[in-house]
């Protein structure tokens, strides 16, 4: 069996802030996008609410390509925020602005979207970090996605930046995952046994209308339309750059271990989506505080002792990729909290969300200038 390249492609996306107010603001007027694709090309385009820009790495060969991609990226957007009297700031949700003041970016797909989805896509005003693994072949990456849906809600806790929504605290670390499951075909897919089956699959979406392509599949783990890759779209934004490395470089190794078993036609235990969703739930409520289902036990576990197992698996394969120190990271996340944690820490502290929203800006600078 050729072993995958295991690439890597980090996207995120940021919100473009009111220095004053701290509101969200458009960046149309400071035509940001155009600014940035000056200076990163592709890397850098406009999302459907005005507020939003989405940025994306070419093609990394190993975490350490990723981390000074992203980093170029992050400095160059703070950087022309500022030059046009915004500020950039990455977390999954705003604090308090409110979507329905903010205007859709003109472009025939989110015209498109929003007609067809109506009020569901204008409340979208929502922020994600997506990962991309290079598995060339896909019958290969139909099985790896397989066994990978079990370590989502895992890789969702440690992402969780999303407490607050429209100035209310909402009792989720991921408030994010449920304004975006009303869109449809979003959450934890189904098993396929085959790649065929899933191409069966989106083909009789297309033939009956459901959708007129395979983008328009939303789910949190989904085989990439056009790239040669599986796609990780679980995770919220987080707020620090090294956040994002030690995530992607989670993600990474996770896929390459999971590669390793079925190279050696070991496998990794497939479970019911019905289950999974059982622990997304528990990482969107309570992020690393929680307790997870350990469903070969079938017994909860503390979300921290899970994580020590779960690097116990990752952490050898991390030494062969060269990313041992940015999976070791998490660790920090487990004992500072999450983007969610510290949000709530602020609040907690000033009362304040404006304190939170500055916040939020400095740990996106962190790390970049």
């Amino acid at each position: 069996m050729d072993r995958p390249s295991f690439t890597i492609g980090i996207e995120e996306e940021y919100m473009t802030v009111d220095p004053v107010t701290r509101e969200l603001r458009s960046h149309i007027d400071a035509e940001m996008i155009e600014k940035g694709k000056l200076q990163l090309r592709e890397r850098v385009k406009p999302e459907m609410h005005q507020c939003v820009v989405e940025v994306g790495t070419e093609i990394c060969r190993n975490i350490a390509e990723a981390r000074e991609e992203i980093t170029n990226i992050r400095r160059s957007m703070v950087g022309l925020a500022k030059a046009n009297g915004l500020r950039l700031a990455a977390a999954a949700t705003h604090p308090f602005s409110d979507w329905r003041k903010q205007g859709i970016y003109p472009d025939e797909r989110y015209a498109t979207l929003v007609e067809d989805m109506q009020l569901v896509a204008r409340a979208n005003l929502i922020f994600g970090l997506y990962v991309h693994v290079g598995i060339e072949d896909r019958e290969t990456a139909i099985h790896i996605m397989n066994a990978a849906r079990y370590f989502l809600p895992h890789i969702l806790a440690l992402s969780s930046n999303s407490p607050f929504w429209l100035g209310d605290q909402t009792g989720l670390k991921s408030y994010r995952c449920k304004v975006f499951d009303k869109f449809p075909r979003t959450n934890i897919p189904d098993y396929f046994p085959s790649y065929g089956e899933y191409e069966s699959f989106v083909n009789l979406l297309i033939k009956t209308g459901c959708i007129d392509n395979a983008k328009k599949i939303w789910w949190d783990l989904r085989p990439h339309p056009h790239f040669a890759t599986i796609e990780f779209r679980i995770c919220d934004l987080p707020m620090r750059l090294d956040e994002t490395i030690a995530l992607a470089a989670l993600i990474q190794a996770t896929v390459v271990m999971l590669w390793k078993l079925h190279s050696a036609n070991q496998g990794f235990r497939l479970y019911r989506r019905l289950l999974i969703m059982e622990n997304k739930w528990r990482a969107v409520r309570y992020g690393i505080d929680g307790k997870l289902i350990d469903f070969g036990k079938r017994v909860e576990v503390p979300f921290r002792d899970l994580m020590e197992e779960y690097f116990q698996m990752v952490l050898p394969v991390a030494d062969e990729l060269g990313s041992r120190a940015e999976i070791e990271y998490l660790r920090k996340i487990l004992d500072e909290g999450t983007g969610a944690d510290r949000q709530l820490r602020v609040f907690k502290e000033t009362g304040d969300l404006k304190a939170v929203v500055d916040y939020i800006i400095s740990e996106t600078e962190a790390g970049v200038a």
